[in-house]
């Protein structure tokens, strides 16, 4: 049993030996390129609801890249600050316009009383 298990164990060492040695002469192969976020969000305008449900990043080993998760989320957080900004100036400029006109509905009928 013992003769068995060592010549085994020498056709298993030969056979390893001429597949690394004999394994041709193309060298090793390539090394592949990292799989990169190929539809980023767009840059030139701003981000709609559609890029955000079509955005897809890369599997790597353990999960997503962080790297472009990172950016995809600097970006969409900077984005809703914008519009959250812009919303506050809207809804302050609104408030004026609503005050302004509930002035200007008061003054009226006084004025006409007046007349």
């Amino acid at each position: 049993m013992f003769l068995f298990l060592v010549v085994a164990l020498a056709v298993v060492v030969a056979a390893v030996t001429l597949a690394v040695v004999g394994g041709g002469d193309s060298g090793p192969l390539p090394d592949a390129a990292p799989e990169r976020l190929v539809d980023p969000l767009p840059a030139e305008r701003p981000v709609n609801r559609a890029d955000v449900e079509r955005l897809r990043f890369p599997l790597t080993v353990r999960g997503y890249r962080m790297a472009d998760v990172d950016d995809a989320l600097g970006r969409l957080g900077a984005e809703l600050a914008e519009r959250d900004a812009r919303i506050a100036e809207l809804e302050s400029a609104l408030a004026g316009a609503r005050a302004a006109a509930h002035r200007v509905a008061m003054q009226q009928p006084d004025e006409e009383g007046r007349s």
